[in-house]
């Protein structure tokens, strides 16, 4: 268990943070700029003090004010991803690599150099030198060199901030590789909400130095506070489920969403692997009746049990499909013209093709 709780003034900013995050674990620090994500990373990291409060991971405390404890950091078996990647320009791959590893300090070598190579696929390049490498390689060189330092923790500080999508596209695998292999607990910093749907088992939002929200990332797609971060078009749910049948012919995979199935667009998806889908408000239909005669393959039948206003003429209508909750965005006039209640039976209308590119199959672990 990770363990938050720290206080930090600087100027007229103040910080005040508690949380608890599961290690193993990926979780996520959300928000607006300036709300305080990169200070608190920094101070897991040991790179600044607060002012009051303990951190403390699995048991072992690296700060804590009231008794004098301020762990240094290059002996707090945390290793740091900056934005930059901030390689030694002088040294090949190779010798960045071996840098880390001489910072282990007689830590367990749980991660051995050739398998962080191959999971990160730069075999090719350790050779080479930094000046030579695109931003992602760079960004991949980083991460090996920081999991060879044998940490703890993984702190990952906006990592794809400087890449273009791309060069995003072709790290982000790399990540969930990371997360799911060696199941090593991260802490990462991301402004982009399709990173942390992808990445993150819990998040945490914060507004204005405090946290606003937490919980897992399925729940917390619902949370009020991370919706008014995102915007209302990325407003929806998030629900994890399990790729049943796969018909290669159609492209098709059936994925077992609470006591419903959906078809989505299978990829590479392979019986019996757990999978995150992104289900938009806007994407979806409701009806108050067994919908039939539709293109629409989708219908998951469930029950109202939350309505709420989306701004003056909408309503966010929260359906419960027997252990998943998914949200649909309604027009006034249609709440009032369906006359929909909290407790109705209702049945959500999802098209195959609207779930093309919300299929999130690096969310392949058990369900937590």
């Amino acid at each position: 268990m990770l363990e938050i709780d720290v206080r930090k003034q600087r100027g007229a900013f103040a910080l005040h943070v508690t949380f608890a995050a599961a290690t193993p674990g990926a979780t996520a620090l959300f928000g607006r700029s300036g709300c305080g994500k990169t200070t608190i990373i920094h101070m897991i990291a040991g790179l600044l003090r607060p002012d009051a409060g303990c951190i403390r991971i699995d048991g072992t405390v690296l700060f804590d004010a009231a008794r004098g404890i301020d762990v240094p950091a290059e002996q707090r078996g945390v290793g740091y991803v900056f934005q930059d990647a901030r390689l030694f320009p002088h040294l090949s791959v190779r010798d960045n690599l071996l840098y880390g590893s001489r910072r282990a300090r007689g830590r367990p070598p749980r991660l051995k150099f050739d398998d962080v190579v191959e999971l990160l696929g730069i075999a090719p390049l350790l050779g080479r030198r930094p000046h030579g490498l695109s931003g992602g390689e760079r960004q991949r060189v980083a991460i090996g060199r920081a999991l060879l330092s044998q940490p703890r923790l993984l702190l990952l500080d906006e990592p794809m901030a400087a890449l273009d999508e791309p060069r995003r596209a072709e790290l982000l695998p790399y990540l969930e590789s990371l997360r799911d292999r060696f199941s090593l607990p991260m802490v990462f910093v991301s402004h982009q909400y399709a990173e942390v749907l992808r990445l993150a088992d819990e998040v945490v939002v914060l507004d204005r130095g405090t946290v606003a929200a937490h919980g897992d990332t399925c729940a917390m797609s619902r949370s009020p506070a991370l919706r008014a971060i995102v915007g209302p078009e990325s407003i929806g749910a998030v629900v994890e489920g399990t790729a049943g049948e796969v018909d290669a012919p159609t492209g098709l995979a059936r994925i077992q969403v609470g006591a419903g199935q959906l078809l989505v667009e299978s990829a590479d998806l392979r019986r019996g692997q757990r999978v995150r889908i992104q289900l938009l408000a806007r994407d979806l239909i409701i009806a108050v009746a067994p919908p039939a005669g539709l293109s629409v393959r989708n219908s998951l039948s469930g029950t109202i049990d939350g309505l709420a206003p989306d701004g003056e003429r909408a309503w966010l209508v929260s359906t419960d499909i027997g252990g998943a909750t998914l949200m649909v965005r309604v027009t006034d006039d249609a709440r009032q013209a369906l006359e929909l209640t909290v407790g109705q039976r209702v049945w959500v209308l999802v098209k195959t093709v609207s779930l093309r590119g919300h299929v999130f199959a690096g969310a392949n672990r058990p369900p937590r």
